[in-house]
């Protein structure tokens, strides 16, 4: 206005002009999307010069409604060329369709909020319709449906409810995460350096646990594969225990059981460990394979268990009752070296589950110190005698 214009309207119009001042300071202006039905449309931005209501006046605006508007179709909004200044703007409309920022002129550059994004964005435009045109500042509000990249952000204690997960770049269910009623011992990864694998560890919050166990469980049948050429136990150089959970077998073979021969020990009571050959395979040493010689107790009636010693040898001070050996199988071979005491001349009763040739049992030698030994196999609950060597210097 020049001097002498608007006579008797300075104050209305001063008081429009605060009131123009008070919208672009504070409050809020609310633009609805939808008036142009389903499928994309267009929804321009007002500038109205003097005139309060503009959209652009007002620094916040909200795309839909304060109550989420669900709109039909991907929508474009336009700010008018000619109007720079920053906007703190938000999505909040329902649906699962994009809204596009753009000059409503031109090619400037775009502001997009993607299908799941409803948060807040602080922009800027320049008010050119072509040159750098709206421009996100980088205020991305990170909410429970939006979509936000985070690039070099430190997240210090980050909260994911159960079931919550970490996705790939395709939004697909990477890393789930459960939770229990009061959760104390956790996971903890370490990374390495050079020369080094990195560390998954259990940790514990509770004074109370100090040996935790890390529980590795599939889905159903699923099997946990190791895919290294080697797989290291042992904590420390600490003695290493390979065991079932439970009641199940410990079974050892190759490529899931094909074709392969397997090693099994058996879960009970006096079980036995099985090698059991594929087709034509055997069981191959290497290097000897031997039973450590045992000694048995010299008393007046002697006791042999020839599972447990097999090997084994007995030094007689007195004559002597041999018993009934315990827990033979049939086809096993047994070893028993007699050896007489300084004195000698003592004897050696034979239970009836010995068998020897002709029905005649040796007689040992009895020169002081000197030894006799016997070999013998099971069968049919008989100990048949393999073979014996006598008078045999064994001091």
């Amino acid at each position: 206005m020049v001097t002498g214009e608007k006579s008797g309207q300075w104050g209305t119009l001063t008081n429009a002009n605060w009131n123009l001042i008070e919208q672009i300071s504070g409050g809020y202006t609310v633009q609805t999307l939808n008036a142009g039905g389903s499928g994309a449309n267009t929804t321009t931005l007002t500038e109205d010069d003097g005139a309060t209501g503009a959209t652009v006046a007002t620094r916040v605006i909200i795309f839909g409604a304060v109550s989420p508007e669900t709109i039909a179709g991907n929508k474009i909004v336009t700010f008018p060329v000619g109007v720079e200044n920053f906007y703190l703007i938000k999505n909040s409309t329902s649906g699962t369709y994009t809204v596009q920022l753009k000059a409503a002129s031109g090619s400037g550059a775009t502001v997009t909020w993607a299908t799941g994004d409803k948060g807040w964005k602080l922009l800027y435009f320049d008010g050119v319709a072509t040159n750098t045109g709206v421009v996100d500042i980088g205020m991305g509000d990170v909410t429970a449906t939006s979509t936000t990249t985070l690039s070099n952000k430190t997240l210090t204690a980050p909260k994911i409810v159960d079931g919550g997960f970490i996705a790939d770049g395709g939004g697909d269910e990477n890393l789930v995460f459960g939770e229990v009623g009061t959760p104390v011992n956790e996971f903890k990864i370490t990374n390495a350096a050079t020369g080094s694998g990195p560390i998954l560890s259990a940790i514990s919050t509770s004074a109370t646990d100090s040996n935790i166990d890390i529980n590795v469980t599939p889905l159903g049948t699923g099997n946990v594969n190791l895919l290294a050429d080697t797989v290291q136990c042992g904590d420390l150089n600490a003695a290493v225990t390979v065991t079932s959970n439970g009641t199940g077998d410990l079974i050892l073979n190759t490529n899931n059981g094909s074709s392969s021969s397997d090693i099994t020990i058996t879960d009970a009571a006096n079980g036995d460990i099985s090698f059991t050959n594929n087709g034509t395979g055997n069981v191959v040493f290497n290097d000897a394979a031997y039973n450590p010689e045992t000694s048995l107790t010299d008393d007046t009636t002697i006791t042999w268990d020839a599972q447990a010693m097999p090997i084994t040898k007995v030094t007689l001070t007195a004559n002597r009752i041999l018993a009934a050996p315990t827990n033979g199988a049939a086809g096993q071979f047994i070893s028993l070296l007699v050896i007489q005491d300084a004195g000698g001349t003592n004897t050696l009763t034979w239970n009836a589950v010995f068998e020897f040739p002709s029905e005649t049992a040796p007689t040992l030698t009895a020169t002081g110190d000197l030894a006799d030994l016997f070999v013998f196999r099971y069968h049919n609950s008989k100990w048949l005698q393999v073979g014996a060597t006598l008078a045999l210097t064994v001091a």
